[in-house]
């Protein structure tokens, strides 16, 4: 007679891991910061508003790093300045983005497409870059990139193809990351949230017709929020996710699957 091995349930704690998350003065960034330090991370938070980083470090026990991440000099001290205050990084979350133009893409003017992959491609490529020796050091690590559905699919009624690029981009430089790192036992993958309420897409949310539209095209009958995101970024931060390399989640009620 035999019997099955007991199950045992994957481990979502993050106890003494130093973490680092871009974008964290507000919305998704913040959420996946306090999220990560609840789970016993020592995170670093990093954006340009000096003061409400400081205000969120303050509340989760962590590190306040002032940096514009649009400015590509200064991405490169980011890293050390963790190091020396945390410690050496085990989680990299990339959620910093934005969209610097809403022009048809026939009109979108090249200094908007420079400043958008600059900040969301070319930023955590270098981001990755200096977490690197220290994951390799300490035995692995994970990084997660926040992508959108917009890399996936057109949205109708929204012009956005630098930001689209940008983000499509992104789940390249996952997928080529992880195959390169996994022997370094760095897992690389991406999240590409739908629409939640955030700063870019507050207008949406704000306007009847288009709060209509969100909802028509939205199978799941509720309104997404940046708390629906960090379930997914928590499962590939740790390892729970341990064994995830190389993957795109998307997390957008449906959207994509109509």
């Amino acid at each position: 007679m035999t019997t099955n091995s007991p199950i045992t349930p994957p481990s979502f704690g993050l106890d003494g891991r130093v973490a680092i998350v871009t974008g964290a003065s507000s919305g998704l960034g913040a959420a996946v910061a306090r999220s990560l330090a609840s789970l016993g991370a020592r995170v670093a938070v990093v954006a340009r508003r000096y003061d409400k980083l400081a205000e969120l470090a303050t509340q989760i026990d962590g590190l306040a790093v002032a940096c514009d991440l649009s400015d590509l000099d200064a991405v490169g001290t980011v890293v050390p300045e963790v190091v020396a205050g945390l410690g050496p990084p085990a989680i990299l979350v990339n959620a910093a983005g934005t969209m610097f133009s809403y022009e048809p893409a026939e009109s979108e003017p090249v200094d908007a497409l420079r400043k958008t992959m600059d900040l969301n491609l070319l930023a955590p490529f270098l981001l990755a870059q200096g977490v690197f020796p220290h994951m390799c050091a300490g035995g692995g690590g994970s990084i997660v990139n926040i992508s959108s559905i917009s890399g996936r699919v057109g949205i109708p009624g929204i012009p956005q193809a630098s930001y689209a690029a940008s983000k499509a981009g992104l789940s390249g430089l996952t997928s080529e990351l992880a195959i390169q790192w996994a022997r370094h036992s760095i897992r690389v993958n991406t999240v590409a949230p739908g629409f939640f309420r955030s700063e870019i897409t507050g207008p949406l949310y704000d306007a009847e017709r288009s709060l209509e539209y969100l909802r028509r095209n939205t199978p799941l009958p509720k309104e997404g929020t940046a708390n629906d995101i960090v379930g997914a970024v928590m499962w590939l931060a740790g390892d729970a996710g341990s064994y995830v390399t190389g993957q795109t989640i998307v997390v957008d009620g449906g959207w994509t699957a109509r």
